[in-house]
């Protein structure tokens, strides 16, 4: 194996993964320089979750606490919903983006472009409207599940310092999952890729069943999806590879007419006696 032939391919993709590492890391610090600045404005952010709330009433939503109230009453429900918003999030993302980077790099591409630009927008939002979710603002009525039956990602607002609590607009958590849903539907056929749906609205379900985001968390975050995908360039189309089963074409050889009263030995032909014809016409 001649190894000054294998080892640009491989830097090549180690140079690849090392810049979509980068970019990971400077949106989680970016995430926590937004956490960092909005610590101190909770009170405004609190404000700002009982006007989102009045505004959904106004707008003929459905009440946050009409959903949860029911489910309540059973526990494991409620940890299996917990548990949805904990563990689902992140590695479905991430399954996705490795799925897509090693069988289709052209939508991978896309996708990582949609989910930076989603979540470099939701950054600017967090920091400008700052908004306590449901479960923190009293006036909705919702319970904190994820404290009441666990399992939780987060603790008490004053001393997490791992997540800003305080950024419930717009939802990542639908956001990206109706990201990598319709990735994979454009990559897959048939009638079952509709199926990959079921995982955003599964995920919009549970955030407002846990008390951590608005119904109109979930549509801002929606809406400004489907502008970031109508903007960006859609991939280009995968070329089919060309598999040649018999070999490579070769011309057909077609032995030349005899000529009268010319005799020959027929186990000899003479490089004059054939004729090379295109590949197709024979």
């Amino acid at each position: 194996m001649d190894i000054t032939r294998a080892t640009p391919p491989r830097l090549a993709a180690w140079r690849r993964a090392a810049r979509e590492l980068a970019l990971v890391a400077v949106l989680f610090l970016a995430y926590k320089v937004g956490r960092q600045v909005m610590a101190d404005h909770a009170e405004l952010a609190l404000a700002n979750g009982e006007w989102i709330w009045r505004l959904e009433r106004l707008l003929r939503l459905p009440a946050e606490a009409a959903v949860q109230g029911p489910l309540l009453s059973h526990e494991i429900l409620m940890r299996l919903a917990n548990s949805y918003y904990a563990y689902v999030h992140f590695p479905a993302t991430v399954l996705c983006l490795i799925w897509l980077w090693l069988r289709r790099p052209a939508h991978y591409l896309r996708l990582r472009r949609a989910l930076a630009a989603l979540t470099a927008v939701a950054l600017v939002l967090h920091v400008c409207v700052p908004l306590a979710p449901p479960r923190l603002t009293e006036l909705t009525g919702l319970v904190d599940t994820g404290t009441r039956f666990g399992p939780s990602v987060y603790g008490p607002p004053d001393t997490d310092q791992l997540s800003n609590q305080y950024a419930a607009m717009p939802s990542l958590h639908v956001g990206w999952a109706l990201a990598i849903a319709l990735a994979l539907m454009t990559v897959t056929a048939g009638r079952r890729r509709w199926l990959w749906l079921v995982h955003p609205l599964v995920t919009a379900l549970v955030v407002v069943v846990t008390g951590n985001h608005y119904w109109l968390d979930g549509l801002v975050s929606m809406a400004l999806l489907v502008v970031i995908l109508a903007v960006l360039p859609r991939p280009a189309p995968d070329r089919p590879a060309l598999v040649e089963a018999a070999g490579p074409a070769r011309p057909h050889v077609v032995p030349a007419p005899r000529r009268a009263g010319h005799r020959r030995n027929p186990r000899v032909p003479a490089a004059a006696d054939v004729r090379l014809r295109p590949p197709g016409r024979g």
